[in-house]
């Protein structure tokens, strides 16, 4: 039973420190792997309740850092896509193999980066609505900010890494054949249960 809060309370540490200003370079981000390995390690209501708490909490907690509005509505995209990559990683499951899992982070993260950069095209009175517009988006962005590529680029590496990282926590922490029978009662010699059918008079 270790894993039951361990686990969990390994996930949401490395995310909380992940996001203290500065720490980390732009886009490269552990929420991406975070929200996928809660789906795939979670159960029941933690797999949601654990992943979106916390990146509301500390989004929160960011926000009044900045000294801006505790709450942007603009977060409920990222939420719903949370939500999305959360239920990718409850179909691929904790029985997928290591590799396997690494490749469903890397979905994940391509999966936020496709609807987030579509979002900002179709938010974003900067980019044409058109074909064009929408590739821009996905490319160079806009000027005068870091390229969408380079959000592309920190965002399947972080995805792939963080992945690799929660998966072996997830391998180290996970309960051993002799812990899941500790404490199981083996029949005595002695016992009469024990006994064959047979021995009874």
């Amino acid at each position: 039973m270790k894993s039951k809060f361990l686990l969990p309370a390994i996930f949401i540490a490395v995310l909380a420190i992940s996001r203290i200003p500065g720490l980390m370079p732009g886009n490269f981000s552990v929420a991406y792997a975070f929200v996928f390995c809660s789906g795939v390690y979670f159960q029941g209501i933690a797999r949601w309740a654990i992943p979106l708490g916390t990146m509301m909490a500390t989004d929160v907690a960011l926000n009044l850092y900045y000294h801006v509005a505790p709450f942007d509505p603009h977060l409920l995209w990222n939420y719903g896509i949370y939500a999305l990559i959360i239920g990718l990683g409850k179909w691929f499951g904790p029985t997928a193999g290591f590799f396997r899992l690494i490749f469903g982070g890397l979905l994940g993260g391509l999966i936020f980066y496709l609807i987030a950069n579509t979002a900002a095209w179709l938010q974003d009175p900067y980019y044409a609505k058109t074909i064009a517009g929408w590739i821009q988006a996905l490319t160079t962005g806009r000027p005068g900010f870091p390229s969408s590529w380079e959000f592309f680029r920190n965002t399947l590496l972080s995805s792939g890494i963080f992945t690799a990282l929660f998966a072996g926590a997830a391998k180290v922490t996970a309960e051993s054949p002799a812990d899941k029978t500790a404490g199981a009662r083996e029949p005595a010699e002695s016992d009469p249960e024990a006994e064959p059918e047979g021995a009874k008079p």
